[in-house]
């Protein structure tokens, strides 16, 4: 792009800057989305009179349209253009989005859902490929601090208005809300994108579809099913995950054949996108998994709101926005093996805080533990997306970011499932409280579920002590958890230690320099 070449080195210019705005009004959408539905799930049991069996799927359909589509984005992106591409996308999300608004029944719900999924799994690799041919690689670090923003304000503003409407308006204000954003978004796009040239000629690997999509899907569909089943030798989670990594294995040995694979495993042969991408994969089944219990807490044992609960949450947030733009300018001037590591310390330091918690934990204490993992966060999770994309090739980005955005969907996904498992086995471990059932399967409340559910405005009549009892012992299942997930944060410090802590020059190819055969990419 002749915008870039002309901007001051390190400089985001206003041309990057317009560019970025679409992104990140992308990001927000599809981000925030997961985080306003998941408050929503409760408020669709009792609309659709079903089971949260049932109402989970609303989430689990939304994620397995995601691993179907992401793979497809790289090719996409190269065969129909970046700019067309990433409209289409904002128009199938939006639109799923208002459909999702006139559902009438669990199934439908469902369904739209998943159209609205595939849609926004094309939104962030496309965004991520769009902003770095934008940037260029030495102004990669500050862009990405830029997208990822929403990506980290996304799971605390999520419950904050996810509660609001639902208190204020109602539930199909949750999908309502994109209608606005996703027409100023398409307008937005149109005036603001460049652009780009498709490249015809490139082949789609209809073999690699057939193995990659449906591999991702059933196996995401089988660590989903996890939290339900409660355990891995259930016939619905281990014969979907098998079959799935079957396929997915089967795809990693032919992906090396055909010249333009689905899923280009030969990028891996540069370290810095193999190291990068294992330390981001790390990162988010630590973080993320355990992530989404922090909410939990609040709501489950001290009986906060849901707006109360993401309000609580603001404190990451604030931390985050105050690093973020800092470690974007030092990812484009100091090597990021010498500053996450740091990074992670204040995150291991915050995650700490919560492996202590109880039923009258300081309010303080905690907000202080999200605050410092905040700052962490700032600088952990954009850097490292910097140093998987920097050293590639423009015609390499698409692909780069579809494998970057592969594995966090699944890491995401495994990290939910492990925290999830671990908190729902150790809450089943209460003692039963006798005579009381639940209505829906039939079986014994225990005491930390009686807890609970007086907690969530359930008004169960029981015993003091009792009530006491369970909610101890709720809070001791969430803490040990947190133990589990802080036990998580401290593995990550193993392939971190692995980024470059050199810097590198330009790579061949960047905006500005003649462009030459990748080595990585050998036909």
């Amino acid at each position: 792009m002749t915008d870039q070449a002309a901007a001051p080195p390190g400089k985001l210019d206003a041309a990057v800057l317009k560019i970025a705005g679409v992104v990140v009004l992308g990001a927000i959408m599809s981000i925030l989305d997961i985080t306003v539905v998941s408050v929503a799930l409760p408020t669709f049991q009792n609309e659709f009179n079903a089971t949260y069996a049932e109402v989970a799927w609303t989430m689990t359909g939304y994620t397995l349209a995601l691993a179907t589509v992401i793979p497809l984005s790289g090719w996409a992106a190269d065969r129909f253009g970046t700019k067309r591409l990433y409209m289409m996308a904002l128009l199938l999300f939006t639109a799923g989005s208002v459909l999702c608004a006139t559902a009438g029944s669990i199934e439908q719900l469902v369904a739209y859902r998943v159209l609205q999924g595939l849609g926004g799994g094309m939104l962030m690799p496309i965004g991520m490929t769009i902003m770095t041919r934008a940037a260029g690689p030495e102004r990669i670090g500050r862009l990405m601090a830029v997208l990822g923003v929403p990506m980290l304000l996304g799971p605390i503003g999520g419950p904050i208005l996810g509660g609001w409407l639902i208190e204020a308006a109602s539930w199909h204000w949750v999908f309502l809300i994109n209608l606005p954003i996703g027409v100023i978004a398409l307008i937005y796009a149109q005036l603001a994108l460049p652009k780009d040239e498709p490249h015809a000629s490139e082949s789609f690997d209809f073999v690699g579809m057939l193995m990659l999509s449906p591999g991702l899907a059933l196996f995401l569909y089988g660590v989903s099913s996890l939290p339900e089943e409660g355990t891995i030798t259930a016939t619905k989670v281990w014969v979907t995950m098998l079959v799935g990594a079957l396929l997915v294995i089967s795809f990693v040995f032919y992906s090396f054949r055909p010249k333009h694979p689905l899923l280009d495993l030969r990028l891996l042969k540069n370290r810095n996108l193999s190291v990068a991408s294992i330390s981001l994969f790390v990162f988010v089944i630590a973080f993320m998994g355990a992530g989404l219990l922090f909410p939990s807490y609040f709501l489950q044992v001290r009986g906060e709101s849901t707006l109360d609960a993401g309000l609580l949450m603001a404190p990451q947030g604030i931390g985050a926005v105050l690093t973020m733009p800092i470690a974007g300018m030092l990812a484009d001037k100091i090597p990021v093996g010498r500053t996450v590591p740091f990074a992670m310390t204040l995150i291991a330091v915050g995650f700490f805080g919560f492996t202590q918690v109880g039923t009258d934990t300081s309010y303080l204490f905690l907000c202080g533990s999200l605050f410092v993992m905040g700052l962490g966060m700032g600088g952990t999770m954009m850097p490292i997306m910097t140093s998987a994309l920097r050293t590639l090739q423009p015609v390499q980005v698409a692909r780069g970011s579809t494998l970057v955005n592969i594995l966090q969907q699944i890491g995401g996904s495994i990290g939910t499932a492990i925290m999830s498992v671990i908190l729902t086995s150790r809450l089943n471990g209460s003692a039963p409280v006798p005579g009381l059932n639940n209505p829906q399967t039939g079986e014994p409340i225990t005491e930390a579920g009686a807890a609970i559910a007086n907690n969530q405005g359930a008004n169960i009549p029981l015993p003091p002590e009792i009530l006491q009892r369970g909610l101890q012992y709720a809070a001791d299942s969430f803490s040990t958890t947190f133990w589990v997930g802080f036990a998580l944060v401290l593995a990550t410090f193993i392939p971190i230690a692995f980024l470059p802590r050199k810097r590198r020059a330009t790579p061949p190819g960047a905006p500005g320099e003649p462009a030459v055969e990748a080595p990585i990419l050998m036909h």
